[in-house]
């Protein structure tokens, strides 16, 4: 078959199919065109799930006669005044997005620069332009998108339902609004309640109060502030604590020079950064958006621009790396909020009592002990009459005036552990429960880390040595790394085809049931992936023995001890949360407590 030369229609329609994915596509094209504008307000307005209409207005620049002809013309572009591809400092700069959308719809532009006598505006049906024509709009530029892919029907089977659609275009729009607090936004459309963003003052308030109105009220209370740099590279943001995550990364917003990403550089850092927190069924929430010369980095590598490739990737990795640990061990006392908002909501009582309601005539009544009673089984002393189901598994009672003192401390003094597994800590203006298992386990992963930092995890020998069975693939994995486990103080050889023996522990750990320990670090290690860095895989078995090494719940505490745990945890950075992420105390306000029983 000869070679031929494609007719320009199927040149704008085949480009189009690069760079109009989806609706969404042509709205993030649109909405980068008014911020390159200097718009300060952008209205965006769909039908159809964008394939009906997408409308987007700004206050930008607008364009002369001129220059609307030929912004519809293929790789026409106004961002590029000395053709350096090297040097983009704008969000497009191709001159693709206007030709291709009206390659495949009914395009129709009308613009105003500022002191014009009138607009001007043009037409584009699926690549037929029409002549230029005055028309009346204020200022800015009005950009009208209809029936998406008619003139390429095949492309309509592959869009989605409206709704999926138009949260596709949400979520954009959200994303440019994150990268400039400063712009007005307003979403609308009969898929969506209108949203409105506010432009937000300069500055790092102003960005958190944009975040603020994006994410939620619950990211804001409990973000913490990251900054950074070096090199010529600037690192500005905000994460939220550990202890309030998701279970997908869905919530990692990602800037390089006010574009919006989503590279796997990056978001390897971040997942590296947060190795110490969270589990590996949780992800972080967060907007990091870093600044650099626009030289030394390479934003034309993927066709709709949402990767990027870095000159020295190492050092944004170290960058995003080192301030998110930096700022996490700031704040690594702190806990989410969240949790005693969401143990007061759980407390609220649901419905009122009746009227004439009598407390004696309901089944769950109190049941007062007769006299001589005996204690309950596993506690101490007999249930007082308004609390005969239960009791305090501890009770501080008796050296209430000794700590007295300790109220002052962050989180107080304790007053009684519950269940054998939660301490209550009274504080000035509230009440702090502690889970004393997730605490602990922090606490003796902190001394591991700080131990292996110093001289090496003190061993204990053990007298017999353990021999423990598993499969033959797991003691190979476990003998293969049996030099990783020893700096941490875990002695183990192989056994014979299918065990190891155990010959050393942790001293950190105490006694342990080492043969519980084996078992879990071999699970894990079968889900490690070979490109795994050494420091990571450390951090997972450091993980496990802390797990193990733990006080455990259904353990009883003396007053003593429960003290002792809240004073360490004060002391000891990340200790808000365990090593999975899970918040290791909640505390409640006063203030909240009233309001629970309608005193405020």
């Amino acid at each position: 078959m000869p070679i031929r030369q494609l007719e320009p229609a199927v040149i704008n329609r085949i480009a189009a199919g690069e760079v109009v994915e989806r609706p969404a596509s042509v709205v993030k094209e649109l909405v980068e065109n008014a911020i390159d504008a200097g718009a300060r307000r952008i209205e965006v307005l769909t039908d159809g799930g964008g394939r009906r209409l997408i409308r987007v207005a700004d206050d930008g620049s607008g364009m002369s006669a001129d220059d609307l002809a030929l912004a519809v013309e293929r790789h026409a572009t106004s961002k590029l005044p000395d053709d350096d591809l090297l040097a983009i400092r704008t969000l497009g700069f191709r001159g693709e997005a206007l030709p291709s959308i009206g390659a495949v719809a009914r395009l129709a532009i009308t613009t105003r620069q500022a002191g014009a006598p009138h607009a001007w505006a043009i037409t584009v049906d699926a690549g037929e332009k029409s002549e230029l024509r005055p028309a009346a709009l204020d200022s800015g530029t009005r950009v009208e998108v209809r029936d998406l892919f008619y003139a390429t029907p095949a492309r309509l089977k592959f869009l989605k339902t409206d709704r999926s659609e138009g949260a596709a275009i949400r979520e954009t729009v959200r994303r440019l609004a994150m990268s400039r607090p400063d712009v007005a936004f307003t979403l609308a459309g009969e898929e969506r309640a209108p949203v409105t963003w506010a432009a937000a003052l300069p500055g790092a308030p102003g960005r958190l109060a944009r975040l603020g109105d994006i994410l939620g009220a619950d990211f804001a209370a409990n973000a913490i502030e990251i900054a950074g740099g070096r090199n010529g590279l600037a690192l500005e943001g905000y994460a939220a604590l550990p202890t309030l995550s998701r279970a997908n990364a869905l919530g990692q917003y990602l800037f390089v020079n006010g574009r919006p990403v989503r590279d796997k550089l990056l978001l390897g850092a971040v997942r590296a950064a947060y190795a110490d927190y969270l589990g590996r069924d949780r992800q972080p929430i967060l907007a990091l958006f870093i600044e650099l010369d626009p030289r030394e980095v390479d934003v034309n590598v993927h066709p709709a621009k949402t990767e990027v490739r870095f000159r020295d990737g190492g050092l944004v990795r170290a960058l995003i790396v080192r301030a998110l640990q930096e700022a996490l061990t700031r704040e690594g006392r702190r806990s989410a909020s969240t949790g005693g908002t969401a143990t007061v909501a759980a407390l609220r009582p649901g419905v009122a009592p009746r009227q004439g309601w009598d407390w004696r005539a309901s089944p769950a009544r109190p049941v007062f002990p007769v006299a001589g009673a005996t204690a309950l089984a596993g506690f101490r002393e007999a249930a007082q009459a308004a609390f005969a189901a239960g009791e305090p598994a501890a009770d501080t009672r008796a050296e209430a005036a000794a700590a007295l003192e300790l109220i002052d401390r962050p989180l107080g003094a304790a007053r009684a552990q519950l269940h054998e597994t939660y301490i209550v800590a009274q504080t000035r203006d509230g009440i702090v429960i502690v889970d004393q298992h997730a605490a602990h386990e922090r606490l003796v992963y902190e001394r591991l880390k700080t131990a292996i930092d110093k001289s090496g995890v003190a061993r204990q020998i053990l007298l017999i040595p353990e021999v423990v069975e598993l499969d033959e693939a797991d003691v190979e994995r476990l003998v293969a790394r049996a030099d990783e486990l020893a700096r941490y103080g875990l002695v183990l050889e192989g056994f014979g085809p299918g065990a190891v023996a155990v010959r050393e522990t942790p001293g950190l750990l105490g006694e342990i049931d080492a043969g519980a320990l084996v078992h879990d670090l071999a699970e894990h290690m079968a889900e490690w992936d070979e490109a795994l860095p050494l420091e990571r895989r450390l951090l997972h078995v450091a993980a496990t023995m802390a797990c193990h090494g733990s006080v455990r719940a259904g353990r009883r505490l003396k007053p003593e001890e429960m003290n002792a745990l809240l004073r360490e945890m004060e002391a000891t950075p990340n200790s808000g949360q365990c090593n999975h992420g899970r918040p290791t105390y909640v505390e409640l306000k006063l203030g909240d407590i009233e309001r629970l029983f309608g005193r405020k």
